[in-house]
């Protein structure tokens, strides 16, 4: 196969394909793009020593790699890309070791894929050469005009910020790229960051209607509302669970004293379980006593925690010893500045989330220590009553059985 024969015909056929199924609506990934990575490829590939055949596999890769946008959904086009491409070399040569290389150096071309060999990180590099040049502004307007173009849900800031985040994640892989293009792609990164800064700028200084701001100040309100209230709940809960605790071993300790010490002066051997069974009782009325027992704050506040928007007024523990004039001021402050009536619904529900916390924490202690503790005085209790002194059994005189 005479190499400067393919390369022409190469040529020829995939600018034939561009010119009879180009659409308009392939603003970027069209015949000038494909000219441009197969220019970018030949300039990265002159400064390696590469061999005819790589050289080869290089250029129709470069060719190739885009055709599958004419017939396919972008997301998939290199796979078809690649099978154009085999169609057209199965009639040009029977070598299928060159066919396969190149089908690798197309799929090496996807943003997922990592090249293992200098021709694909040659492909990689001179596709996404332009991330690192001038010339990336205006191609990437092009790019986003084509998605627009061919994708109904369209949304340009998501594309913009996709676009600063495959910046990002990209590298270039040849030494050669490394060299002249990373400095080039930083600079498009922080301009594109800053643009994008300036947009959404913009987009707070758009003024609101006065119905989306109501839905907005009801949405808000909504969701602190409910979120509270979902606190309590939990709280409530939390409690509830603490009382059935204590309820429960309050009368496990009575049944102990009234009944079980009396039977260990004559038991003896049940006194080791039954002190096990009544510290197992009162170490979980403890915990669960801590985990509901409130706490008491010095429940005032100054004029310049108000004016410095410190104090939670929605909370009784702050100004339950304050004066009624003084509360009523602060208050009516309070509710003429919304972001101080937001913060403290938020800094009500943060502090009632960490008191969650701890409640729930020696809670699950408490049950922890109280289902452990059941168990084994259960097997306590079974175990001196097995191993319990010979003296201890009864013999009845009249029916000669033990009691």
């Amino acid at each position: 196969m005479d190499p400067n024969a393919i390369y022409k015909k190469v040529e020829n056929h995939v600018v034939n394909l561009f010119d009879k199924n180009a659409t308009a609506k392939l603003h970027y990934h069209n015949l000038n793009h494909t000219k441009s990575v197969v220019s970018r490829a030949k300039e990265i590939a002159g400064h390696y020593d590469l061999t005819e055949k790589d050289m080869l596999v290089v250029y129709i890769a470069a060719w190739f790699h885009d055709t599958g946008y004419l017939f396919s959904k972008p997301s998939g086009h290199e796979l078809k890309s690649a099978e154009l491409m085999r169609k057209f070399m199965l009639e040009q040569s029977q070598d299928e070791a060159l066919i396969v290389a190149i089908e690798q150096g197309i799929l090496a071309t996807r943003f997922s894929a990592l090249p293992i060999n200098l021709v694909q990180e040659i492909l990689r590099d001179a596709d996404t050469y332009h991330f690192g040049t001038k010339e990336f502004k205006d191609n990437n307007k092009k790019v986003m005009a084509e998605m627009q173009a061919t994708n109904p849900d369209f949304d340009k800031i998501a594309a913009s910020e996709k676009t600063i985040e495959m910046l990002q994640l990209h590298q270039y892989y040849t030494d050669y790229c490394k060299e002249i293009l990373d400095d080039g792609k930083l600079k498009n990164i922080s301009r594109l960051k800053k643009k994008q800064l300036e947009k959404e700028a913009i987009e707070e200084q758009k003024p609101v209607s006065k119905e989306s701001a109501g839905l907005i100040a009801k949405g808000i309100q909504t969701m602190l509302r409910l979120t509270s209230e979902n606190q309590m709940k939990l709280s409530d809960m939390a409690d509830q669970k603490a009382n059935i605790l204590i309820s429960v071993n309050a009368i496990i300790i009575s049944v102990i004293l009234s009944v079980l010490l009396r039977k260990i002066q004559t038991e003896t051997y049940l006194l080791i379980p039954t002190v096990i069974f009544l510290l197992v009782s009162v170490v979980t009325i403890v915990i669960s006593i801590l985990a509901t027992r409130p706490k008491i704050t010095n429940g005032q506040f100054s004029d310049q925690d108000i004016i410095d928007k410190k104090t939670n007024l929605l909370f009784f523990g702050n100004f339950h010893k304050s004066t009624l004039e003084q509360y009523d001021l602060a208050m009516r402050k309070m509710m003429k500045d919304p972001d101080y009536l937001y913060g403290s619904v938020i800094k009500d529900i943060y502090y009632l989330a960490v008191v969650l916390g701890k409640k729930y924490k020696l809670i699950r202690l408490a049950y922890n220590i109280f289902m452990v503790g059941i168990i084994v005085s259960v097997l306590a209790f079974a175990i001196a009553t097995i191993l319990q002194p010979a003296e201890s059994v009864i013999i009845n005189n009249a029916s000669g059985t033990p009691l």
